[in-house]
């Protein structure tokens, strides 16, 4: 979250408006207290994180647990490039899928025959393979 001077301005100036001068004092100790909080619980939980997992994540950074980041730590920025070419491909295949699946296959008449000919509407259920799930597996 990035605030400029001027929204930090037109902020200020509705807290005076809303909360007055007298109160404002107050509110700003309460939310500093509330911020410092905040920080000392998030450090705590990273605290113990890097106790828990041990001395070979001491270099460990919660940025880290971003896939994204992790792999342009571990492979390069080339290889983020590549994977955002290939989530590019892979929308543009799914975006095709979907325009075929769903294109209509010819107006119906009010007597339910198909007006377009020889194309058949296919179900998409008839298309879609569904896993096994084993429930005593998990």
């Amino acid at each position: 979250m990035d605030f400029n001077a001027g929204e930090i301005v037109l902020l200020l100036v509705l807290a005076i408006v809303l909360f007055g001068p007298e109160k404002l004092p107050e509110l700003a100790r309460k939310a500093a207290r509330l911020l410092h909080h905040f920080r000392r619980i998030a450090n705590d939980a990273q605290g113990r994180l890097r106790q828990e997992l041990g001395p070979e994540f001491a270099d460990l950074e919660l940025s880290d647990l971003n896939p994204r980041s992790f792999v342009a730590k571990h492979l390069g920025p080339d290889a983020t490039a590549e994977l955002d070419d290939i989530a590019k491909e892979l929308k543009g295949a799914r975006t095709s899928i979907d325009d075929a699946l769903h294109a209509d296959g010819g107006a119906a008449d009010d007597d339910g025959s198909d007006a377009g000919g020889d194309q058949v509407a296919v179900p998409l259920a008839a298309t879609v393979r569904v896993t096994p799930f084993d429930t005593e597996a998990t």
